[in-house]
């Protein structure tokens, strides 16, 4: 057994640097609220109040931005709309339109953490999902996802979305 032990810890030892656990770029709280300050900004200079959701490349929730005079509803949308994208690596609005032309993509309504609905984004980081953005409350889907799409312009880091 201390033979198979040591020669298990050797093999070990003469691993390549290669084996590495993979470096991801994380999204921190600063550039969190960046995102979210740039999403509000942009909506307002648009007349419209937003709520703007920031998760992280696990789903966890990093910033929760509510505008004055936004629906409470829209806090959890906005939520759900960066979930959405993180999860499935698509914008929201992608997603929405493609449930309606696509019976298998409408399946995916029906999993409860998901909503497909314009607003969400995906934040990629040298093509590496690295979070999402959703956005809620800006007067209709195609508003919130260019907010929060406008919003990526405020992480240079960030991979920008292409028009």
């Amino acid at each position: 057994m201390f033979r198979q032990s040591s020669l298990l810890l050797a093999a070990l030892a003469a691993a390549p640097a290669g084996a590495q656990l993979p470096r991801h770029a994380e999204l921190d709280l600063e550039a969190a609220n960046r995102l979210a300050a740039r999403a509000i900004q942009t909506c307002r200079s648009e007349g419209r109040a937003i709520v703007v959701a920031v998760v992280d490349r696990g789903g966890n929730l990093v910033v929760l931005q509510r505008d004055d005079g936004v629906g409470p509803h829209n806090a959890e949308a906005s939520r759900r709309k960066a979930y959405t994208a993180l999860s499935t690596r698509r914008p929201t609005l992608t997603l929405a339109r493609d449930a309606q032309a696509v019976p298998d993509t409408r399946n995916l309504a029906a999993l409860p953490e998901l909503l497909l609905l314009g607003g969400g984004v995906p934040l990629l980081a040298q093509k590496q999902v690295v979070g999402a953005i959703g956005v809620a409350g800006g007067g209709g889907p195609m508003n919130d996802h260019a907010c929060a799409q406008a919003a990526i312009g405020a992480v240079a880091e960030l991979d920008q979305p292409t028009p």
